[in-house]
């Protein structure tokens, strides 16, 4: 079994003008970098080998027009094979293949294709037909770059609706999100609110605390002061004299006028009740007298008596 390094140094030798031949070099693997060194083989043999796979790199040789893979032992090709885009001839006669990457669509250049002898999937199968000479490896080529179109095509959809499917999930996860985090901001709100509430009656309760022992004090000040002027005596409002002093004086005339007329042994007429408008000053009749001796009158022959504060005149006969 020859490794591809050690024919490397022998590449150069092979090249006959643009082609390549490595067929028949019992190779397990695909001497890429030696390949690349060489952009003038467009035509490259690589039939009778033992390949399993193609390494991913193997897709740079753009510079390829003609490839044989015939007779190997391929299981499938690179995701990316539809890089080669200047692939004009493909033979993967005899091989292990059971599908086409969807990027063979994209060998928009391939004109001949030959894939008999594969265990193809039965409608890649169908599509492909016999190739057992020419013109069908021609409609090989037109049929497979249809079907590898239409197969693009289903999977494009069947990505744009995985990925619609997931922008709704994800709007949905979004939207979600957003429910979550307005209730969350609504449960804050109210939670804030109702610490507002409770710190302002914890406020309310705490003046009103405060105010108590204010209005108790006031109260009492109150209460004390109104318990203070009630005990104090009040001075009782001057009394307003009715009546005249001629009309206080009345009575003394007329006792006057009786003993005159009468005598002193006569009877004396009645006594007018003394009331407070009868009660007058010492001052009103004639000078002050002394504080403890009270008046007497003898051309009338009436006496006064000394009243505290005022006086009473009471007549009466003298014999």
């Amino acid at each position: 079994m020859t490794k591809a390094g050690n024919k490397g140094g022998n590449l150069r030798d092979k090249l006959d003008g643009n082609e390549l031949d490595l067929s028949l070099s019992d190779l397990n693997e695909v001497p890429v970098k030696e390949l690349a060194a060489l952009p003038k083989a467009t035509i490259l043999d690589l039939s009778c080998n033992k390949l399993t796979t193609l390494p991913s790199d193997f897709c740079g040789l753009t510079h390829l027009v003609k490839l044989d893979l015939s007779k190997n032992k391929l299981q499938q090709l690179p995701a990316d094979f539809g890089r080669l885009v200047n692939l004009q001839h493909l033979d993967l006669l005899n091989n292990r293949l059971v599908t086409l990457p969807v990027s063979f669509a994209q060998l928009k250049s391939l004109k001949w294709l030959d894939l008999k002898d594969n265990p193809l999937d039965p409608a890649l199968a169908k599509v492909a037909g016999d190739c057992l000479d020419e013109k069908q490896c021609k409609q090989c080529a037109n049929k497979v770059l249809q079907h590898m179109k239409a197969m693009q095509a289903d999977q494009e959809r069947e990505r744009q609706r995985r990925l619609e499917v997931e922008r709704e999930a994800e709007k949905k996860r979004e939207a979600k999100q957003r429910a979550k985090e307005a209730q969350e901001r609504e449960v804050r709100k109210r939670e804030k609110a109702e610490e507002k509430e409770r710190r302002r009656k914890e406020y309310d309760a705490l003046k009103a605390s405060k105010r108590e022992p204010e209005k108790k004090t006031k109260k009492e000040t109150n209460q004390a002061s109104k318990s203070k002027s009630g005990s104090r005596s009040r001075k009782p409002p001057p009394r307003k004299h009715t009546r005249s002093w001629a009309a206080a004086a009345a009575p003394l005339h007329q006792r006057e006028h009786h003993l005159r007329q009468c005598g002193p042994g006569s009877a004396q007429p009645p006594h007018p009740p003394v009331g407070p408008a009868d009660q007058f000053s010492a001052v009103s009749l004639s000078s002050t007298p002394a504080a403890s001796q009270p008046w007497n009158l003898d051309s009338y022959g009436i006496g006064f008596c000394w009243t505290q504060p005022l006086f009473s005149v009471r007549p009466t006969c003298r014999h």
